[in-house]
C-alpha cells in the first residue's frame, strides 16, 4: 500500500522562483501534481517535473480537495501554488477544511497585502486585512444586502482606521473608492493602490483623493490601502433622540417615540449577528437603531409612502449604516425574497395584520422573536387573537409615558398617547397551526 504523502500549500510572490526558498523549489520539482492559478503555473514553469501532471484551478476550486484526495491515494506528491501567504484570504484554510490537517503542510510567503504596507512604510500589526476578491457584483448601490461582493468591505470600513484588501479585476480600486463617494465616506479617507508588486511594473499610486481615484484606471493585479484622514466617531447606539430622525413633514411624529423604541428594541432580543425585518419604516428609527446594534446582522425594511421612504434614505446616510435595506412598497409583497429574520418588528400592517402574523410566525427561526406596536383596540385585539389561533407564546405591554413641558418659569407633565407593546416568541419544539 502507497504511503500517503502530504499535499505542500507553496505561498508564491509574482517574481516567481525568487520568492521561494530551498525547500519549497525542492517539493516543487519533485511533485507528480502540481495545481495553481494559469498564471502562477506560468511563472513557475521552469522549475515544474517534465512529466508532472498540472491543473488549473481557476474555476474549479470545488474539485481542488477531490484531485488531491485522489493523488495521494495514489501515492502521488501533490504541490498547491497559492499567491502570497496561503492563509491570509487564501486556500490553505479552505483545503484544511475539506482534507484533514495532516494531509497538508502550508509553506507560507509574504502576504502582498505585507509587501504594499513595506512600500510605503505603513505598520500592518493594527490593519483590518479584507478582501473582495470576489464574483463581480457590479457597482455598489446603497442598501446592497450582503449578497454583494462589496457589502463585508463595507462593513469593515465602517469599523476600522486602516484597511489593507485584497482587490479583484472587477472589484477594483476605482469601484471601491465609487462605494465610498456613495456612501458619504470620500472625505473621511485617502487610498494608496500598489500595482504589479514583485515584477518589473511595479507602480505605488498614492496621494490622491478618494474622488480622484474613483475615475482613474489601475493594473489588473494590485491591493489597496485605505487609512482614515480623520478620528473616527463613536456613535450613540440606543435611546437617539426623536428629533434626530428626519420625519414627514407637516404630519411630524410619525416615529416609534424614544421610549416606545427602546422597550420594542429590548423586546427583539438582538443579538450582534442578528437578521431583522422592520415592516412599516415609518422614519425609519426602530430598523436603524437595530442595524446600529446587529453591527454584524442586517436590516431589512418595507414603507409604502414614498416621502417617508425617502426620510429614511435620509436618516441611514446621516448615521453611517450600511447594513440595512429599504424597500418601496406594502407588505407582505417582497417578503418572501427575505432571509429568515431572527427578529420582526411591525409598526404598521397596511390593513393586512393577520396574514402579516401567520407568514411572520411561519419564517421566524427558532426563538426567534415578534415585536408589534398599535395604538387601536381593534388592531391589539386582532394581534392577541390571531396569535392565539397559531399557538405562539406572546403577552402584551400597555407603554404610557410622561414629558415634561415648560409652562411659564415652571414645568408640567404631558402625557403621550399610550401604546401597545404586542411580543410573541417562536419557541423551540412548538410549532404554528
Amino acid at each position: 500500500m502507497n504511503s500517503i504523502q502530504k499535499c505542500r500549500v507553496i505561498g508564491v510572490l509574482d517574481d516567481g522562483a525568487a520568492s521561494l526558498g530551498r525547500s519549497a523549489l525542492a517539493h516543487l520539482a519533485l511533485a507528480d501534481l502540481v495545481i495553481g492559478g494559469a498564471r502562477t503555473l506560468q511563472l513557475l514553469a521552469d522549475h515544474i517535473a517534465p512529466g508532472a501532471q498540472q491543473r488549473d484551478l481557476t474555476g474549479a476550486m470545488a474539485q481542488v480537495a477531490e484531485w488531491i484526495r485522489a493523488a495521494q491515494a495514489d501515492g502521488q506528491r501533490v504541490v498547491v501554488l497559492a499567491t502570497g501567504d496561503p492563509l491570509c484570504h487564501g486556500i490553505a484554510a479552505y483545503l484544511a477544511s475539506r482534507l484533514c490537517i495532516e494531509a497538508i503542510e502550508v509553506i507560507p510567503n509574504v502576504s502582498t497585502l505585507q509587501l504594499a504596507c513595506a512600500r510605503l512604510c505603513l505598520p500592518w500589526q493594527e490593519m483590518k486585512f479584507s478582501s473582495v476578491h470576489s464574483k463581480d457584483a457590479g457597482d455598489w448601490v446603497a442598501g446592497s444586502g450582503p449578497e454583494h461582493g462589496l457589502y463585508a468591505l463595507l462593513r469593515d470600513i465602517r469599523q476600522h482606521d486602516r484597511l489593507a484588501v485584497l482587490t479583484s479585476p472587477a472589484n477594483s480600486p476605482d469601484r471601491i473608492a465609487r462605494m465610498l463617494l456613495a456612501e458619504g465616506l470620500a472625505d473621511d479617507f485617502e487610498m494608496a493602490v500598489a500595482e504589479r508588486l514583485c515584477q518589473p511594473e511595479e507602480r505605488i499610486v498614492s496621494g490622491f483623493n478618494i474622488r480622484a481615484a474613483a475615475q482613474m484606471p489601475f493594473a489588473e493585479l494590485n491591493v489597496v490601502l485605505l487609512w482614515r484622514t480623520a478620528l473616527r466617531r463613536q456613535p450613540v447606539l440606543f435611546g437617539l433622540p426623536d428629533a434626530s430622525f428626519a420625519q414627514r413633514q407637516p404630519e411630524k411624529g410619525l416615529i416609534t417615540k424614544n421610549e416606545v423604541r427602546a422597550v420594542s428594541l429590548a423586546r427583539l432580543q438582538l443579538r450582534a449577528d442578528s437578521v431583522v425585518w422592520d415592516i412599516g419604516a415609518g422614519s425609519g428609527s426602530v430598523g436603524l437603531e437595530a442595524a446600529r446594534l446587529c453591527r454584524l446582522g442586517h436590516v431589512y425594511a418595507i414603507e409604502k409612502n414614498a416621502d417617508d421612504c425617502a426620510n429614511v434614505q435620509q436618516n441611514r446616510l446621516a448615521m453611517g449604516i450600511s447594513n440595512h435595506t429599504l424597500a418601496h412598497g406594502k407588505a407582505p409583497d417582497g417578503l418572501q425574497d427575505w432571509p429568515e429574520p431572527d427578529a420582526v418588528f411591525v409598526g404598521g400592517s397596511g390593513g393586512e395584520l393577520a396574514g402579516m402574523i401567520a407568514l411572520i410566525v411561519q419564517r421566524l427561526k427558532p426563538e426567534g422573536c415578534l415585536v408589534m406596536n398599535f395604538v387601536t383596540l381593534e388592531n391589539l385585539n386582532l394581534a392577541i387573537e390571531t396569535l392565539k389561533s397559531l399557538g405562539v407564546a406572546w403577552d402584551v405591554l400597555q407603554l404610557q409615558a410622561a414629558r415634561s413641558k415648560p409652562i411659564l418659569h415652571m414645568n408640567r407633565m404631558a402625557a403621550e398617547n399610550p401604546v401597545w407593546i404586542v411580543c410573541a416568541q417562536k419557541i423551540t419544539g412548538k410549532t404554528d397551526d
